[in-house]
């Protein structure tokens, strides 16, 4: 049976993966464009933001909010006319669902993944 520390080191080790493919443009000295700049600021992005919620659950709806404003402004500004109309959407649509559970207004089993 896995227990609770196995499952935080899974969630590091998912956080560090992330944050390595992040940056794997960088360290291999490839051409950097917006696309790569924005991918790799969202990617490092949700694997802080995972590690924090991983070890602090009680601030899952600040960084949940945070996340929707970065990726929709990052994506906005950093991509090309369609795709960067579909991240500031999604980006929006992160930041209602964050507004929604502080309020309380989530279904009860929407709720329950931000308050534990």
């Amino acid at each position: 049976m896995a227990n609770v520390k196995f499952f935080k080191l899974l969630g590091v080790m998912l956080a560090l993966m992330l944050i390595i493919w992040g940056i794997a443009p960088f360290l291999r000295h490839q051409l950097i464009t917006n696309d790569i700049m924005a991918t790799a600021i969202i990617l490092v992005l949700i694997a802080v933001a995972y590690l924090i919620i991983l070890f602090n659950p009680g601030w899952t709806k600040a960084v949940f909010f945070f996340e929707g404003i970065v990726i929709g402004i990052s994506g906005y500004m950093l991509l090309a006319y369609p795709y960067n109309l579909e991240l500031a959407f999604v980006g929006v649509i992160i930041i209602l669902i964050a507004i929604l559970a502080y309020l309380q207004k989530l279904p009860r089993g929407i709720l329950k993944w931000f308050y534990r």
